[in-house]
Formats: structure tokens, C-alpha cells, sequence
């Protein structure tokens, strides 16, 4: 009667290539202001800009994460207790 959903795991390639990618615009990132032809100030205003970025965008993901995972507990949890009423009621019995 109850369907469990199967926890979705990705593939070690998927994982592979979202870090690569990660690792090489970070990078590119890196490069492309150390080689800015700008004052010393402007290239750390803009490296530091870039790790908070990077920092929300990690924080934004796991809230949105946590927030899905969190609506999927509380509809197992309903699930469970309409399992369970379901399964104690008998429409036969007198009252």
C-alpha cells in the first residue's frame, strides 16, 4: 500500500564533472582578476566579492536542499497516519 520513494543518488560522473566544473570557473575566476589590469585593491574587492558568491550560492543550495527534504518527512509522516487509520477502521463494526 505504501509506496516508498527511492532515495536518488547521482552517478560518480555527474559528481566528477559538477566538481571539475566548480574547480575550473573557479579557476578561470582566479585568473581572470589576478590578470586584471586594475589597482591591487580593485582585484581583492573583486576575489572577495567572488567568494562570498560562491559562499550563498552553497548556502542557498542546501536551505533549498533541506527545505524539500524537510516537506518530504512531513508528507511520509502523513502518509503514515492515514495508513493507520485506514488500517484500524472497520466499516463493518456497529457503533
Amino acid at each position: 500500500m505504501s509506496d516508498t520513494p527511492v532515495k536518488r543518488q547521482s552517478t560518480a560522473a555527474f559528481y566528477g564533472q559538477a566538481v571539475a566544473s566548480f574547480a575550473v570557473a573557479m579557476a578561470a575566476t582566479g585568473v581572470g582578476i589576478y590578470q586584471l589590469n586594475a589597482d591591487a585593491w580593485v582585484r581583492g574587492f573583486l576575489a572577495i566579492a567572488v567568494l562570498y558568491l560562491v559562499t550563498s550560492a552553497f548556502t542557498l543550495a542546501k536551505v533549498i536542499r533541506d527545505r524539500q527534504e524537510a516537506g518530504q518527512i512531513v508528507s511520509r509522516v502523513d502518509q503514515a497516519r492515514l495508513e493507520k487509520l485506514l488500517a484500524e477502521h472497520d466499516p463493518f463494526e456497529k457503533i
